[in-house]
């Protein structure tokens, strides 16, 4: 662990790149003691903190907390460097109120610092991460990818799919989830495939997959496929690209599969992922998000700042005697916010979620305002099960007090 923030002496805003970073130390006044590039190296950077250091105790001033930096964020670790985190937004709108235009490595990293200097107590200060939280932020980023694949070849088969036959992807174009589709597909990729494949192949192949819908599908298959007689140019081509891109979504989702499983190992392995997971629509996979963004909640003091953090609190705009209202905020870290949307969105079934959401949109909000409220009143207990590590208990956790629902 770094020093206490109110003890550092000298900041280092670092402004990171793939191969070179560069360096600005200032100290509490304000006054640049140097600066310097920095090679994206573990000596260059223990160099770079080590001379920092002789000036006094320090902190490292990121603006990004993993990927690039993540070498950096390494090092300080071990040099018991604190490390200040500065979201992308925030220090581009913190540079408007520097002199000048220009955009440079200098410039950026000298704002980072002074920015922490004079928000020391307003910033982020991250914890040293552990082998499992790291563990559960690589997988969980992986995961993501892999969601954004199924997405992007999903949609292109069903493009595909409207090209060949409209009626046939009206039947097949939302059931791509299914195995036995995928599976129909890679066999049978074109109008004319199926037509000779006849209903007691697609029966067969069918109920393999799907023994409870697969008649059922057969017939809506073959129903769509005789609606059109006409050919479209290129048939076989495009059937070529409809079998590769039904193979594709298959190996996505089996990797997705087993990717599941293993995030569901690490963070049950964490100490406070058995905690966080009797929390109403956590499961595994947000979860592993929300435990890797969060960590065991000691850096935030309140559930106000962890709303902060995350992007849930809501932004008043009013000017003058004209107010109008609250809008969601765009700051914040995005990976926990649309973590714990997706949670609050499937605590939903529970009474107590479910009461609050009904009572949010009779009030006149939106289902997404009213989803967004939700995580934000959850933030206060998902903070106290963490510090606490005590399992979600209604009678433990209750009901926040008047005025903090209204704040949410």
């Amino acid at each position: 662990m770094g020093p206490d923030p109110a003890e550092v002496e000298v900041l280092v805003g670092l402004d990171v790149g793939k191969t070179s970073h560069h360096a600005t130390v200032i100290d509490t006044g304000g006054e640049v003691l140097f600066d310097r590039p920095v090679t994206n190296s573990q000596a260059a950077l223990e160099a770079l903190l080590d001379r920092a250091t002789e000036y006094g105790v320090s902190a490292l001033v990121i603006d990004q907390p993993g990927s690039i930096a993540a070498l950096s964020l390494a090092v300080a670790r071990d040099r018991g460097v604190a490390v200040a985190y500065i979201p992308g937004l925030v220090m581009r709108r913190a540079a408007d109120l520097y002199p000048g235009e220009a955009k440079t490595d200098t410039r950026d990293s000298y704002v980072l610092a002074d920015t922490a200097r004079v928000h020391r107590s307003r910033i982020a200060w991250l914890t040293a991460d552990d082998e499992l939280l790291e563990r559960l932020r690589v997988l969980s980023g992986y995961d993501d990818d892999l969601a954004a694949d199924v997405v992007r070849v999903a949609n292109r088969l069903r493009d595909t799919l409207t090209t060949l036959n409209p009626a046939l992807e009206r039947v097949l174009g939302a059931r791509l989830e299914h195995p036995a589709v995928r599976a129909l597909l890679a066999r049978y990729p074109t109008p004319d495939a199926l037509r000779e494949a006849g209903r007691a192949r697609l029966l067969r192949l069918l109920t393999r997959h799907a023994p409870r819908v697969g008649r059922r599908l057969a017939e809506e298959v073959l129903a769509a496929v005789a609606s059109q007689t006409v050919t479209v140019p290129a048939e076989q081509t495009h059937g070529r690209v409809v079998a590769d891109l039904a193979g594709e979504l298959d190996r996505l989702h089996a990797r997705r599969e087993q990717l599941a499983a293993d995030l569901e190992e690490a963070f049950l392995a964490h100490p406070l992922g058995p905690v966080l997971v009797t929390l109403p629509g956590v499961g595994p996979r947000t979860g592993a998000k929300i435990l890797a963004e969060i960590g065991d909640g000691s850096r935030f003091a309140t559930g106000s700042q962890l709303a902060a953090y995350a992007g849930l609190a809501p932004v008043t705009r009013q000017s003058g005697s004209s107010i109008r209202g609250e809008a969601q905020s765009r700051r914040g870290n995005h990976r926990l916010k649309n973590a714990m949307f997706l949670a609050a969105f499937a605590s939903i079934r529970s009474p107590a979620s479910k009461a609050f959401y009904d009572r949010k949109r009779a009030e006149g909000k939106r289902h997404n305002a009213a989803v967004i409220c939700l995580a934000r009143r959850r933030c206060d207990v998902i903070l106290a099960m963490l510090k606490t590590a005590t399992p979600y208990d209604p009678a433990r956790h209750p009901r926040q007090p008047k005025t903090a629902a209204l704040a949410a």
